[in-house]
């Protein structure tokens, strides 16, 4: 039987990038006691109040139907969030909400892309990225984002890198892995690349309100000169620890809104609007879910840099935001792949290799800050012990 183009694109894009993890979840689920520092599950369940709104909805008959672009309460309520943060009167008619951030890119790339064109991203990046753009057809062109420059991408570097089928620069800020955080100063300097070749800008924002404290955080929504090229996609997925409910939105500009809407309609026509309604109330309210956990992973971040810089060879980059910590392994003369399946196999500990995200991470690994201090210190003297093993063994 013949099948689309799409499952070749995609062919090792997608689970096998989480082999570990789901060797850590096929362990656990055998008796082993796994310390699994994989994936960026939120710390703290989902606030009651939220539920008990999506509850009260429902009890309510909020179970209907919906339409393509929103139900009216939360585009407001985005609406009024985003003109507040940003400094600038952003429109209901600018916003479009969709199933997580996910589905939000998926659909932004459908509807800027065609097959040749191609997308500059930063390398390292997050694990769905290369599937994201492979999906429409287009070309991936990575460019290197440097520890020495704290993982913040370089507009010389991507100006570098630009060619007639640029179409889109795609960013990620506070950036999963590396916890990198753009500058306002950087994006002015990347808009400025972006206007001079005609580039989208498209962001993805969702650890937004998981900046640690003293970093100044800075969209490409804030420059009034660049909102005819951004769009931006955020979620309540970590800010309001609630991944499960799927809601997330795009903010661009109202003529990128309406010519998603028709592929929205064909998608899905509409999220629930229960959880619209719970949705509503928590981009309403200020984020204090997401302010305790930047202040808990913030100082998770620092007990992994006390633990592991610098024991045997090995090499911390501290995070600025987001729920990961980078370890560079190189030292022990393994990848970050082997590296982490030896640490499984014979330490129980779980954690991402750096190869999963691109590139610019082959021999590091990334950890989860998400697990109680407790865990992260037994984890930490386990990864600590393994290094000084594989160094010994390679001296």
């Amino acid at each position: 039987m013949r099948y689309a183009g799409v499952p070749d694109r995609l062919a090792g894009l997608g689970s096998a990038k989480w082999e570990v993890h789901l060797r850590a979840r096929a362990a656990k689920a055998e008796g082993r006691e796994v310390i699994e520092l994989t994936i960026g599950e939120p710390d703290v369940p989902t606030p009651p109040e939220l539920i008990e709104e999506a509850h009260r909805a429902m009890l309510a008959g909020r179970t209907g139907y919906s339409n393509g672009q929103g139900e009216p309460l939360l585009l407001a309520a985005l609406a009024r969030r985003y003109s507040a943060r940003r400094g600038r009167t952003i429109g209901a008619d600018q916003v479009t909400c969709l199933p997580g951030t996910q589905t939000c890119l998926y659909a932004t790339f459908r509807t800027l892309l065609e097959p040749g064109d191609e997308v500059l991203v930063g390398d390292p990046m997050y694990a769905t990225y290369e599937g994201l753009i492979a999906q429409t057809g287009a070309t991936m062109v990575p460019v290197p984002l440097r520890a020495e420059r704290g993982f913040r991408i370089d507009p010389a570097d991507v100006e570098a890198r630009i060619t007639p089928r640029s179409r889109v620069l795609f960013l990620n800020s506070p950036h999963n892995p590396t916890g990198a955080v753009l500058r306002r100063e950087d994006i002015a300097a990347l808009g400025e690349v972006a206007r001079k070749h005609d580039l989208w800008i498209v962001a993805d924002e969702v650890y937004e309100d998981l900046v640690f404290p003293g970093v100044p955080f800075a969209s490409p929504l804030d420059l009034p000169e660049l909102a005819e090229r951004t769009v931006v996609a955020s979620s309540i997925s970590k800010s309001h620890s609630a991944p499960g409910f799927r809601s997330g939105w795009v903010v661009g500009p109202a003529e990128f809104a309406e010519r998603l809407l028709p592929l929205s309609e064909t998608m899905l026509f509409g999220s629930q609007p229960f959880i619209a309604d719970m949705t509503a109330m928590a981009v309403s309210g200020p984020p204090t879910v997401a302010q305790g956990m930047a202040e808990r992973f913030a100082a998770r971040a620092a007990m992994v840099q006390r633990a592991l810089d610098g024991v045997a060879g090995l090499r911390v980059h501290r995070p600025e935001a987001g729920m990961f910590a980078l370890v560079d392994v190189r030292a022990t003369g393994l990848s970050g792949r082997d590296f982490a399946l030896s640490l499984l196999a014979e330490r129980e500990v779980a954690v991402m290799p750096g190869e999963s995200f691109g590139e610019g991470l082959r021999g590091w690994i990334r950890l989860s800050l998400t697990v109680e201090d407790g865990l992260i210190a037994r984890a930490m003297e386990r990864i600590a012990a393994h290094a000084a093993r594989l160094r010994e063994n390679a001296a």
